[in-house]
């Protein structure tokens, strides 16, 4: 938590953050503070490994994007600095899978955490692009948390989902489609535009693992499970780009 409030500091110094991105960044910094520590002693894991250190590192990246949205309602967003944040977060989410995989630390926990991280940066980048776009963007971020309520009133909708490379990559893009969109580097006609087909694309993909849910409902019901980064848990890594056993 400590150096979340230092990255703010930098982020007042060099951006100019006001008190409401400040006052934001810090409740994030608390609330995953919190979250974590109860999910960590729930799960009586001996070590927090190398690989969560690193999906630390993009938390509080995610902290960094999360202060600079909440600041662009007041003021002009300095948007090379949150396309970076949100950027180096992205590439770092293929890190962290590498490193549970080869030093074997791999947990649900580890899983859980990059996922509602992914997630979370999902749903930031989509507030951001409200003000250009407007409110239908919404829907990307939205949908992995619809997903996993709906999972509270239809339990098969928990099951285990096969691996689908499609699926990875529908997830992946939206992070992409979204920083660029972010970027200001296309006309806002071009944006949409782009915005519009990751968004199908999601709807696709989720359309598609909820029908193979619905054809196997009763054979197995897992652990919240959900189509796919963006919604198990995650955003686009939900965005997990990951193969073999999840952190």
């Amino acid at each position: 938590m400590g150096v979340q409030l230092l990255l703010l500091e930098a982020l007042c110094r060099m951006a100019g953050l006001s008190p409401v991105g400040w006052l934001t960044g810090t409740v994030f910094a608390v609330a995953t503070w919190v979250v974590l520590t109860v999910a960590l002693r729930r799960s009586w894991t001996p070590s927090f490994g190398m690989a969560n250190r690193v999906t630390l590192a993009r938390t509080i990246l995610v902290g960094g994007v999360t202060a600079l949205v909440a600041d662009s309602f007041e003021r002009r967003a300095p948007v090379a600095v949150l396309v970076a944040l949100a950027a180096v977060a992205l590439v770092l989410d293929a890190v962290d899978g590498q490193v549970a995989r080869r030093t074997g630390t791999a947990t649900p926990l580890g899983a859980r955490f990059d996922m509602e991280v992914d997630a979370f940066l999902i749903l930031a980048l989509c507030v951001y692009l409200v003000v250009p776009l407007g409110a239908w963007v919404l829907c990307i971020g939205l949908m992995r948390y619809l997903f996993v309520a709906a999972s509270w009133g239809w339990p098969w909708l928990r099951g285990a989902l096969p691996h689908s490379m499609a699926r990875k990559t529908v997830a992946a893009l939206q992070g992409v489609v979204l920083v660029v969109a972010g970027a200001g580097i296309l006309p806002r006609t071009a944006a949409a535009i782009a915005v519009s087909a990751a968004l199908a694309l999601l709807v696709w993909s989720f359309g598609r693992d909820v029908g193979w849910l619905w054809r196997v409902r009763g054979l197995t019901v897992g652990p919240a499970a959900a189509p796919d980064g963006v919604r198990a848990g995650a955003g686009p890594g939900a965005m997990s780009r990951r193969a073999g056993p999840d952190r």
